[in-house]
């Protein structure tokens, strides 16, 4: 393995590390050492952290793919010197001055957010909301993502660490373009604005659920690069 990238993952709101399970089987058949970050969604300072020690654990170089959320943790940790390339789904990805919210707050409130809850200090999807969140996935598959999903406290978007990884590391981009949670045009926006490979899919903000061999072949992509 000592000439494969590892691949550490990234998870975001209403979701846990087991999102990519559907990709992680193939790439450790591939050889790649994989990690898939369990972060608590308690602070932005602590996720970076968690996605942090992941980098440490795995040998470089190492490939950081982040969902959502997740785009703004590779974001801030992935000026690790060890990390030789970024792959973003459906995903944030703040500039220095920007906060999560600030990046969101460019475009048209997405619908996923008239069906949440907060409570007991946390922002909860509701039910009502699973299928803006991932409605392309068959029913059994929507539920499981209900109750596996990491919830997150209310000012994590509000939250501000230093570092852009983007702007001096290699980034490909997967844009979902039905997506409901994360708005398109948002994404696409991203994408130009980091100068990254940008792979278009008609999918729910879960590309790595809904369409998994797309995704494989664009994290694949951002591995091969970093080949020795």
């Amino acid at each position: 393995m000592a000439n494969k990238a590892s691949i550490v993952f990234a998870h975001g709101l209403w979701a846990d590390g087991s999102c990519f399970n559907k990709l992680i089987p193939a790439l450790q058949a591939e050889g790649h050492e994989v990690y898939s970050s369990q972060h608590g969604l308690d602070s932005l300072e602590g996720d970076v952290a968690c996605v942090t020690r992941a980098i440490n654990h795995v040998p470089g170089p190492v490939v950081l793919v982040g969902h959502s959320y997740g785009g703004t943790l590779i974001t801030k940790a992935g000026v690790h010197d060890r990390v030789g390339a970024l792959v973003y789904i459906a995903a944030l990805g703040p500039d220095e001055d920007e906060t999560s919210q600030d990046q969101q707050n460019k475009f048209p409130r997405m619908p996923v957010f008239d069906h949440i809850d907060v409570a007991d200090g946390r922002i909860w999807l509701l039910e009502s909301g699973v299928g803006d969140f991932c409605g392309d996935l068959p029913a059994a598959e929507q539920k499981l993502v209900l109750a596996t999903g990491a919830v997150p406290v209310p000012d994590l978007f509000d939250q501000q660490v230093p570092g852009t990884a983007w702007r001096t590391t290699p980034s490909w981009y997967i844009v979902a373009n039905d997506d409901r949670t994360v708005n398109p045009d948002l994404q696409r926006a991203a994408a130009e604005r980091m100068g990254a490979k940008t792979h278009d899919v008609d999918s729910s903000h879960v590309p790595m659920l809904s369409h998994p061999g797309l995704v494989l072949d664009v994290i694949r992509d951002a591995a091969q690069s970093l080949a020795a």
